[in-house]
């Protein structure tokens, strides 16, 4: 396994990120999600943001590989919206299923907050599914706060969420 966070965004394609975030996104939602948002969310919608993404020099995007594919992924930005305004922003913070429990989440969340920290960001924030209980419990052991409940219509499915948020000064 080689550690590939900081990699320059020209050495991973958007096709993979786009693949790789399919399938765990569909891991990680296959119960929470309705049929329909699950059925829509394919590598087709997902190519065009992963491509501005990886264009944008705001966004920051770190990737954890083994043998060639990628395992993890944290994705970061200023905040869009009105409910991530004034904070770095984790859009994505993913990784997959037959690798967590091993410490490599905590790492891409480390990455991902020390990113944002030096970017200028003095506190960082994250939406999650309410429903995700997994998840919710992860950044609460990562020292996340929930301090905000919101419906996020979303592109798939209307979603009760909640914001976590770190303090990065």
């Amino acid at each position: 396994m080689s550690d590939d966070f900081g990699r320059p965004k020209d050495e991973v394609t958007a096709a993979e990120l786009a693949a790789f975030h399919v399938a765990v996104w569909r891991a990680t939602y296959r119960d929470l999600a309705p049929a329909e948002a699950y059925a829509q969310l394919d590598e087709a919608r997902r190519l065009p943001k992963w491509q501005a993404a990886l264009s944008d020099p705001a966004h920051q995007i770190r990737v954890l590989r083994e043998a060639g594919g990628i395992i993890g992924l944290a994705h970061t930005a200023p905040g869009a919206g009105e409910i991530m305004t004034g904070f770095g922003e984790i859009r994505h913070l993913y990784l997959r299923p037959d690798h967590q429990g091993q410490g490599l989440g905590r790492k891409l969340l480390q990455e991902a907050l020390a990113g944002l920290r030096a970017a200028g960001h003095r506190r960082a924030a994250l939406a999650v599914v309410a429903g995700n209980a997994k998840a919710r419990a992860f950044y609460r052991h990562c020292g996340g706060r929930e301090d905000l409940a919101f419906t996020d219509p979303g592109p798939l499915w209307r979603s009760d969420n909640l914001r976590v948020v770190w303090d990065l000064a």
